[in-house]
């Protein structure tokens, strides 16, 4: 594993470097409003949203094993860390970041990344699209400016019954700037589809809709303020005091009692951390025609969130819209994200303060755009076509992400996945029962001619599973058995196609050769591949049954089962 900007770097040249820096430039103004809007939404001030896309960029463009994943605070932390600093203040979202920074890197370590590739594409699907509409309603009160009194409900349920008992105390003009910034933000890339002018292709297409939504709203507020209008219209400044500069680095203190309380939440943030960025990185991949190393960009990740509340930064992750607006604009090395993340500063340092003019109605609209477009409201609706138990899932982990939060969604939908994984594994695995003899036609495993020996001799009975014998299927065979109509001399258990045993497996194996044996039943291994052997071996099942009663293939486990039934 290895950063991949030393590789990036070896044939690197002016004109790929170039490329990087206008690509760095214009993802910087991309990512400006969202860094302001996330941090805003997710309880932190609008510094604090800059200053992780910063030093996460930095990071994760410095270190991460993919070429042009750009990192920073995306939509899908919003909620979790409004949760958590909720229940355990900013001291607790630091410490809970850390921490899920220590998973990541130990996620990377152990080389785990393809392993949170194979999370159930409808968990991802649900909680996704229950944390769209949990950004959607957090963002009601400021979209349409009402006025309630004390602070707005926590749960999704009551926060919509409040906003219906407020409905009344709508501020037009709060209104007017959050719908008509939803409307520029829609309709900019409908007026960008005219690009020529004078013959030449238009820059106009490089501007984000947020960043015009945002010059757009704030000039037009601070017009009609200047007239005496609009005074219900809330401004940044009017809810935070801007600081234009880089705080002090603070190391969170870690505790065992801190640690222990925060373990929980600092898991969601590393698992949803891991899946949001790997699903970006897979997806530049498939632009580019290029592979990144998932380990090294958990690495990557990880230092990312240990470092950005070192500087006072929250969680942050890869973000697909401006991993994808990189790709678009010709980034061709993480040079661009680490471009993007100076340009961040620039701003931050030179043109921070006039932040304060920007209306709290206007960032609303901002989030509205990014909820639609989390939502995956299409994909989801394919989903609903699928097998029942995907449907299931997807509704569950949904219902569970707005309805509760998403540290329950992602525990239970991963539980409900991976049992409905293990009865769709168990389904595979077949036991059937032979009793006469055995089709010669059929058997691959060894060659032969001497028919003969495929007849099953009387009071023998052929027992073979098909799949792997684990706890899933194990206890399904000893129910077969038990339902035979005749109890056998010798019983032949054939598992050629059995590609490997779990602890379980073996347990049941262990208690049915042990009470065949007390029902004066010889029990005959067949056909054992290699790696389950060396599992039975280490576990003396050699002792158990009878070196002699493993067998290697059909035949020569019935010529031993004519053995035992003529008493040799």
């Amino acid at each position: 594993m290895r950063p991949s900007i030393i590789d990036s770097l070896r044939h690197y040249d002016r004109a790929t470097f170039t490329k990087d820096v206008m690509a760095g430039i214009i993802v910087g103004i991309v990512a400006l409003p969202l860094a302001i809007a996330f941090g805003i939404a997710s309880g932190v001030t609008p510094e604090q949203g800059i200053i992780t896309a910063i030093v996460a960029g930095f990071v994760i463009s410095l270190l991460g094993g993919s070429r042009v994943q750009i990192g920073g605070p995306t939509g899908a932390f919003i909620v979790i860390i409004a949760g958590i600093i909720g229940q355990y203040g900013i001291q607790g979202l630091m410490v809970a970041t850390v921490l899920a920074g220590l998973m990541l890197i130990l996620l990377g370590m152990l080389r785990l990344g393809t392993i949170i590739k194979y999370i159930p594409y409808p968990i991802v699907v649900g909680f996704t699209s229950g944390i769209a509409l949990t950004i959607f309603t957090t963002q009601v009160k400021d979209l349409l400016g009402l006025t309630i009194g004390g602070s707005v409900p926590a749960d999704f349920i009551s926060k919509w019954v409040c906003y219906a008992q407020n409905i009344t105390t709508i501020d037009p003009w709060s209104a007017a700037v959050g719908i008509g910034s939803v409307v520029i933000i829609a309709l900019w890339p409908m007026l960008n589809r005219v690009r020529y002018i004078g013959g030449r292709l238009s820059s106009l297409n490089k501007i984000p809709g947020s960043l015009v939504a945002i010059i757009v709203m704030t000039v037009a507020v601070l017009i009609l303020k200047a007239n005496g209008l609009a005074a219900g219209v809330d401004t940044i400044g009017d809810r935070f005091s801007i600081n234009a500069s880089l705080p002090a680095p603070a190391v969170p203190e870690l505790t065992w009692e801190v640690v222990r309380s925060l373990f929980a939440p600092a898991l969601t943030i590393a698992v949803l951390g891991a899946i949001e960025s790997l699903l970006s990185a897979t997806v530049a991949d498939g632009v580019i025609g290029d592979r990144h190393d998932s380990n090294q960009e958990l690495i990557a990740q990880g230092v990312a969130n240990i470092v950005s509340p070192v500087f006072g930064g929250i969680p942050a992750t890869g973000a697909i819209a401006r991993t994808m607006t990189n790709i678009n604009n010709g980034g061709q090395t993480p040079i661009a994200g680490i471009v993007h993340a100076v340009v961040l500063l620039l701003i931050f340092l030179l043109l921070m303060p006039y932040a304060q003019y920007i209306p709290m109605a206007c960032l609303a609209g901002v989030l509205v755009i990014v909820s639609y477009n989390m939502s995956g409201w299409r994909t989801f609706r394919q989903l609903l076509h699928n097998p029942k138990s995907d449907i299931s899932v997807l509704i569950i982990t949904f219902l569970l992400t707005v309805v509760f939060d998403l540290t329950v969604a992602i525990e239970v939908g991963l539980m409900l996945a991976c049992l409905l994984c293990m009865r769709r594994m168990a389904e595979t695995t077949q036991v059937s029962v032979l009793t006469d003899e055995i089709d010669p036609a059929a058997e691959v495993d060894f060659a032969s001619t001497n028919l003969e020996h495929f007849k099953i001799p009387d009071g023998c009975e052929v027992y073979e599973i098909n799949g792997p014998f684990f706890f899933g299927i194990a206890n399904r065979f000893e129910e077969i058995m038990g339902r035979a109509p005749r109890r056998p001399k010798v019983r032949i258990i054939r598992m050629r196609r059995v590609p490997f045993v779990d602890s379980t497996g073996m347990h049941n194996l262990e208690n049915l050769i042990q009470m065949s044996r007390s029902q004066g039943i010889h029990v005959i291994l067949s056909g054992v591949q290699p790696k389950v052997r060396d599992v039975l071996m280490r576990n003396n099942f050699d002792a158990i049954v009878g070196a002699d009663n493993i067998q290697p293939h059909i035949n020569a486990a019935l010529q031993r089962a004519q053995q035992v039934l003529d008493g040799k």
